[in-house]
């Protein structure tokens, strides 16, 4: 898949997983990465401006597998935005497909 189509739509699917659980960093990329290929490089700063942006919040919770980890949750800024970028691929996914003459 094309790099810009990705950095595009990544954010949403970060919200959009967040939105049905916590997730930690790794276990997110796990995830999307079922579908579409990402990289921890590529999450990891997506992340940091999502909390900085007030979408997400953070809290540590221990692992039986090593140190803690930081888990990542939704805030309802986040989700309200989430909600207006969804609305905003299914207007622009209409947009292309009717340019490209898809039905």
């Amino acid at each position: 898949m094309n790099v810009q189509f990705k950095k595009g739509v990544l954010e949403l699917c970060v919200l959009s997983v967040l939105d049905g659980r916590d997730c930690y960093g790794y276990e997110l990329v796990n995830e999307i990465s079922q579908d579409i290929d990402i990289s921890e490089g590529t999450i990891y700063p997506l992340l940091r401006r999502l909390k900085s942006d007030g979408f997400v919040t953070t809290y540590l919770q221990e692992s039986q597998e090593g140190p803690p980890r930081k888990y990542y949750s939704i805030t309802q800024l986040g989700k309200n935005t989430k909600e207006d970028l969804k609305d905003e691929w299914l207007d622009f996914v209409i947009i292309v497909s009717k340019v490209l003459k898809i039905e």
